[in-house]
């Protein structure tokens, strides 16, 4: 696969993942209040694991940092297993206080990765990540807000 369709199958796959966040954020706002619980478990859930994949980056990062012997690996190891310990949390509230704290959780994956991810040569990713995390954490708080 060259270069130009990486780059496109990444740009499908990371907007594929906003779908469950907008539709379940808008299911929050339009389903009766005995399906409200589920959809806003739905919701937080998907939210969890999304954050825990946001992690999940740093220990590949941070195992080929420790493969090559490269400064920074420590660091890439502890982030990346904070995410998941946030979203977890964030799993045990109700859905008012757990998605608003994901979206936090988002955001400041965000800026670990804007720090990071030049030194480890994915720069060129920011700009997606950066409109990712909008959506994401956007849907998140009007999920909680039709809580």
């Amino acid at each position: 696969m060259n270069h130009d369709a990486t780059r496109k199958l990444i740009d499908r796959l990371g907007y594929a993942g906003l779908i469950p966040f907008i539709g379940l954020a808008l299911l929050l706002w339009l389903v009766d209040a005995d399906l409200h619980p589920f959809v806003a478990l739905a919701l937080l859930a998907y939210g969890a694991v999304i954050v825990s994949f946001l992690g999940g980056i740093h220990w590949g990062i941070g195992l080929r940092y420790a493969a090559t012997e490269t400064p920074g690996h420590a660091f890439h190891l502890i982030w990346g297993v904070a995410p998941s310990l946030m979203a977890w949390v964030a799993l045990l509230m109700p859905a008012y206080a757990g998605l608003p704290l994901l979206g936090l959780v988002m955001v400041a994956c965000y800026l670990v990765d804007r720090k990071t991810w030049i030194d480890a040569g994915l720069s060129h990713w920011l700009p997606l990540r950066l409109r990712l995390t909008l959506v994401a954490t956007l849907s998140c708080v009007f999920g909680a807000a039709g809580t």
